[in-house]
């Protein structure tokens, strides 16, 4: 018997993020199993994840999971796993939304999906928070197709666009979408909004923690008191927000926002929780785009729009990210409309060893 265990999975970037997505029948059923393959495989634990397929950073240390669903309202079910790269810790409580982009891609050349010809759209239910999200892939001759002409920022040269949009997006976690009830809180001294929407979110305007909000992501980690501070704020909200054990969780996640600087509607930095993003996150850009439209919200006095259907381009690190705003009918909230892109980048098996893994036997031996 080989001292190695071998389990498929397809490495894919989607949209500003990276990382392997597994079928779930391929892993263990049970969850703590399930967690010490994921953590093996990633190679978590240490700084570079030198022992793992990881990246090393929490945008190249996340996991899709994908399989058929049995919901009605769903062709397939997509659970997100944030993997921590120097804690040995799988964090299922957020989405992904990024992520979220190479999942219809996968669902289809993995045989979940038919494809249609020319776009093929179907229902994505994200298990994480319950929700749905609709996509369109582009499928020229029912083939998936990664060429074209679309451009995100964060990601260079063009791609095949992926059309993502969060239907009812409200509460993801928390149950509402302002779950402290209000539209600004005080916590330790600050004004902060929080927010539930694709992702539970602390809105803080960036100068009132004496900041531009425009910094590069490598000087916030610099700023070690900066980083403590707002991991106070982060915790307390949290708590407020009825996330008891924000402390031990990567949500809620706090977002500086600031004037813009670059043409756009909103100047932002998006933190993971403990790291800046280079860009920006998908689900965070629905939070910061509806709390922009809800009355009373820090974004929405720095942005003002204007009635649904609105535009609003969000700045980053990295660039912009552009979010439409809109009515459904199968919705009473307003659905945000996202653009990305995915490209597979490799396929095979990652090998795990088999003495890292008990109770072992449940997966296929590598050959």
């Amino acid at each position: 018997m080989s001292d190695l265990v071998s389990i498929p999975c397809v490495l894919m970037r989607g949209g500003t993020s990276k990382g392997p997505y597994f079928l779930a029948s391929d892993l263990p059923r049970d969850l703590a199993y399930r967690d010490r393959v994921l953590l093996t495989a990633m190679g978590s634990g240490h700084p570079l994840e030198i022992d793992g397929i990881g990246g090393g950073h929490p945008v190249t240390s996340k996991v899709a999971i994908v399989g058929p669903s049995s919901r009605p309202d769903a062709d397939v079910d997509y659970l997100f796993a944030q993997v921590k790269v120097e804690e040995r810790i799988v964090d299922t409580s957020p989405n992904c939304g990024n992520m979220l982009a190479g999942v219809g891609p996968f669902a289809i050349e993995a045989g979940l999906i038919k494809a249609t010809p020319e776009v093929t759209t179907l229902r994505i239910f994200n298990v994480n928070t319950n929700r749905v999200i609709e996509a369109k892939i582009c499928t020229p001759g029912g083939v998936v197709s990664y060429e074209g002409d679309a451009a995100i920022d964060g990601v260079p040269g063009t791609a095949a666009p992926i059309h993502l949009a969060f239907i009812g997006a409200a509460g993801s976690k928390t149950g509402s979408l302002l779950p402290t009830g209000r539209p600004v809180d005080i916590v330790q001294g600050v004004e902060v909004s929080c927010v539930d929407a694709a992702m539970p979110v602390v809105l803080i305007r960036a100068a009132d923690l004496g900041k531009t909000g425009l910094e590069r992501p490598a000087d916030y980690a610099a700023d070690r008191a900066f980083m403590a501070r707002l991991e106070a704020i982060r915790i307390e909200a949290g708590v407020m927000m009825g996330i008891l054990d924000a402390a031990d969780r990567v949500i809620p996640k706090p977002v500086l926002l600031a004037p813009a600087a670059a043409g756009g509607d909103l100047a932002t930095r998006y933190f993971m929780p403990h790291q800046c993003h280079t860009a920006l996150a998908i689900t965070g850009s629905v939070a910061v785009a509806t709390a922009a439209v809800t009355p009373g919200t820090l974004a929405n006095g720095m942005v003002q729009p204007g009635a649904l259907p609105v535009d609003l381009a969000l700045e980053h690190p990295s660039g912009k990210l552009q979010v439409r705003l809109a009515r459904r009918p199968d919705s009473p909230e307003p659905a945000a409309y996202i653009l990305r892109t995915a490209r597979r980048l490799f396929e095979g098996s990652v090998l795990v060893r088999r003495s890292d893994l008990q109770p072992a036997g449940s997966l296929r031996d590598a050959a």
